[in-house]
């Protein structure tokens, strides 16, 4: 039986900087799995239509497929990873030749809080441990900010989302310091043949980009970014900067707001958010992606993302923001099915599908 999330239409109310107001539609979410535990994110295999990996918190991987979770995990990593509240394991990539090469990579908290991108590879039905390979260590100085999304960007990079290593207002100043890996957005040449794998800073001045994403029809970048004190932020770049060194601006802005008067941000392209929206809001912003999906004709273009603590979702297309009539509690992460269909992760242990 399929359920719906409530379809009422909201208060009129101002949800970001440009005073967008929700609007009635037609879409809709269908609640497609429960039983989770805390879900982190939720993708598909290139090559495997109709199935789903989940990625749970506490440290499997699980395949959705039919509505039904398969009793045996993909991958099952508890007992290596910790689980403090913004920690565990938080996103899987698969390898854009996944279907040939069965490779795949995890981003994780270790036992001590550290950041680890391992590659695994599978028989096709389940990871195998003994092919674990790690690529990044990243040291983690307090337990928050982790970031923790992977992305396959053009020509096959591996994008690394990092936080700026947590606590409050970034005390180190880690996010405009070139030489920390904190703060940052890296990539990762999984492909070359080089003794080790070859880290890049793609872009810094970040707080915590907790989801982030590639359009997958022009492959242009997508940021939500987590905010301190009063702004959350939605970042856009398009394609043709990817090789440009970006700077997001954090800890001297928050949003488009001064956090940080005294000082400049470090070398880089300063890139400005193209939504905010305040604390009144909601106070983590979740990063989503542009519907690419058949399903929802009238979603088609759109970038959805929405608030974790208010569980509001938004949505922006041609630079205008509408806040949608859905919510979903403990809003963790959007993610996208092998045809662009979009889907939305809750804490609690549900999986939704847009639907119009």
């Amino acid at each position: 039986m399929r359920s719906k999330v409530a379809l009422a239409a909201v208060a009129a109310a101002l949800v970001c900087a440009s005073g967008a107001r929700p609007q009635p539609q037609a879409l809709h979410l269908v609640r497609v799995a429960t039983g989770l535990s805390q879900p982190t994110y939720v993708t598909a295999a290139p090559g495997e239509p109709g199935k789903l990996y989940v990625v749970e918190k506490t440290g499997r991987i699980v395949v959705l497929q039919n509505g039904r979770v398969r009793k045996t995990p993909f991958l099952d990593l508890r007992g290596r990873v910790s689980l403090g509240s913004e920690q565990g394991l938080l996103s899987v990539a698969f390898h854009p030749r996944y279907a040939r090469n069965h490779r795949l990579f995890v981003d994780y908290t270790d036992r001590n809080g550290d950041t680890r991108v391992v590659e695994y590879r599978s028989n096709g039905t389940r990871a195998l441990p003994g092919t674990a390979r790690q690529l990044l260590f990243v040291d983690q100085p307090y337990a928050n900010h982790n970031g923790g999304q992977l992305q396959f960007g053009p020509a096959a990079w591996l994008y690394v989302g990092m936080g700026d290593g947590g606590s409050g207002g970034d005390p180190e100043n880690r996010a405009q310091n070139p030489k920390s890996l904190l703060g940052k957005l890296l990539r990762i040449a999984v492909d070359l043949p080089v003794a080790g794998p070859r880290v890049r800073i793609a872009a810094l001045g970040l707080r915590n980009p907790w989801r982030f994403s590639f359009d997958r029809k022009t492959k242009d970048l997508w940021i939500a970014d987590v905010g301190q004190n009063e702004w959350e932020e939605v970042d856009f770049l398009p394609r043709r900067r990817l090789g440009e060194r970006i700077n997001y601006g954090w800890r001297v802005w928050e949003g488009r707001a001064r956090y940080k008067p005294g000082e400049e941000p470090a070398r880089g392209a300063l890139v400005f958010p193209v939504a905010v929206y305040n604390h009144d809001q909601g106070c983590s912003v979740t990063g989503g992606y542009v519907y690419r999906g058949r399903a929802v004709p009238a979603a088609r273009g759109r970038y959805f993302y929405g608030d974790y603590c208010s569980g509001r979702i938004w949505s922006i297309r041609g630079g205008k923001v509408r806040r949608e009539p859905f919510t979903v509690p403990s809003l963790s992460s959007f993610g996208e099915g092998s045809s662009g269909e979009l889907y939305l992760t809750s804490l609690d242990g549900s999986i939704f599908r847009l639907a119009g």
